[in-house]
């Protein structure tokens, strides 16, 4: 949006064009089994979506994209796994931002994050959007063994920017709701014999390999080729398990099937790598 200001003085009049960006901005704070936190803003609002990491770590990651927890005025929380609520409670009470969950995330961590003051509680249900001035954050339910685990699209000036992580697999009625995005966050949590031929306990095998667990690489894969459209631009790998991944691999394997089916990896849209304990840029829709 261009503004035109007129500045005046005793001598002359100069007419100056100023650019005011209205743009979505995002960028993947920390995506891992270790922590999750992602940050977008508008011109009007500045918004976290989870907090699974400690506040001072959150503020750090926020400081080296040139922003600060200050001006954060909004927290929407995915579940209550403690990868994605290990920070809510501190960032609540210390900036007084606005928390946002459903009924039976919001009964699953109470106990987990410490007092948050009433006003600040809200909720949000799946299959609800919130309107907050320039911003609609729209919530979906997802299959995941937590209380109510949903996740969250966020739209702005006709661009959408999703939220997708923690979930044993994507239903017709998930794809439906975000298909055609501008911008993915998709879980890449495993791969599927680094995870069969790994340390892990059967018990826990079978959970993450569950319709209540994770996205594998293969998973992630054909969830994006059933969704992406031609707005979609950029995708990030998120959710990397480090004991049963890496990322090489993720994005090997993301980028061979979805060659093999004949998109046009780096040309029609870009594939980015995330980590639990490094930002992306800031990304602009």
């Amino acid at each position: 949006m261009n503004l035109l200001l007129i500045k005046r003085n005793n001598r002359r009049e100069e007419i100056i064009l100023q650019t005011i960006d209205d743009q979505l901005h995002y960028s993947i704070l920390a995506s891992g089994s270790t922590g999750n936190v992602t940050y977008l803003e508008t011109p009007e609002h500045k918004i976290l979506i989870d907090a699974g990491l400690s506040g001072k770590k959150i503020q750090g990651l926020m400081e080296k994209i040139g922003r600060s927890l200050t001006d954060v005025d909004a927290l929407f929380v995915t579940h209550e796994h403690t990868d994605h609520i290990k920070g809510v409670g501190v960032l609540a009470r210390k900036y007084g931002m606005n928390v946002y969950a459903n009924h039976g995330t919001w009964d699953a961590m109470s106990s987990k994050i410490g007092k948050v003051p009433v006003e600040q509680q809200h909720i949000l249900e799946p299959g609800k959007t919130l309107s907050m001035g320039d911003m609609d954050v729209e919530s979906f339910a997802v299959s995941h063994d937590a209380a109510e685990p949903q996740f969250y699209q966020v739209h702005h000036d006709g661009k959408t920017f999703c939220d997708l992580t923690d979930t044993g697999y994507v239903s017709d009625r998930v794809e439906q709701t975000i298909k055609d995005a501008d911008a993915y966050l998709i879980e890449c949590n495993h791969d599927m014999e680094m995870l069969r031929m790994g340390p892990y306990a059967w018990p826990l095998k079978q959970r993450i390999l569950g319709d209540e667990g994770h996205l594998s690489n293969e998973d992630g894969a054909n969830t994006m080729m059933s969704v992406i459209g031609n707005q979609t631009k950029q995708i990030f790998l998120g959710h990397r398990s480090q004991e049963n991944n890496m990322r090489s691999l993720a994005h090997l394997t993301v980028t061979t099937m979805m060659e093999q089916h004949d998109f046009g990896v780096d040309h029609d849209f870009h594939l980015h790598d995330t980590e639990p304990d490094a930002p992306t840029k800031l990304y602009t829709l």
